[in-house]
């Protein structure tokens, strides 16, 4: 049975796992060193102690993926725009649960204050990601040419938007 719940303190060893994944073996992030389980801790926190959304995919009894928004930029001016995070685990891709998990964290966004959600792509080639957020009615922005370097190649970052009010 496959259900998106909000995130528990169980699900954070999880969750650091499904990320050291990505940050270890693709260019879909540009951290370099795969935050811990106490890392993620903090983080978690801080998301949900400002009232946003930290949303997991369970398949079975187990994490599956994970979505989160979180303030675009730490200035306050930024306040009212948000920016999302979705992250399936391997061998997860293609059933459906990034659809489930952003159509749940969009939902939830639109219940919070901000009037933007911002997704910002490292463009790797493989443009699922981009194609999730067309479905739900993110537009291209902009693009930002080689602003990332990881694995040895210079990474693009494109940026979708759509209006939560």
């Amino acid at each position: 049975m496959t259900k998106v719940r909000a995130l528990t303190e169980s699900d954070l060893p999880a969750i650091a796992a499904i990320y050291a994944h990505y940050v270890t073996t693709t260019v879909a992030t540009f951290d370099e060193t795969p935050p811990t389980a106490d890392d993620w801790r903090a983080k978690a926190g801080g998301v949900t102690g400002a009232g946003l959304p930290f949303l997991v995919a369970e398949v079975d009894g187990e994490v599956a993926g994970y979505a989160y928004v979180s303030q675009y930029r730490p200035k306050p001016a930024y306040r009212h725009t948000l920016e999302d995070s979705i992250y399936l685990a391997p061998g997860r891709t293609g059933r459906g649960l990034g659809r489930l998990l952003l159509g749940e964290l969009v939902a939830a966004a639109g219940r919070t204050e901000a009037r933007r959600l911002v997704a910002v792509i490292a463009d790797s080639g493989d443009p699922s990601s981009a194609r999730l957020h067309e479905k739900f009615g993110f537009e291209t922005v902009g693009r930002l040419r080689s602003v990332g370097f990881k694995h040895g190649r210079w990474i693009d970052t494109v940026l979708m938007q759509l209006d939560l009010r």
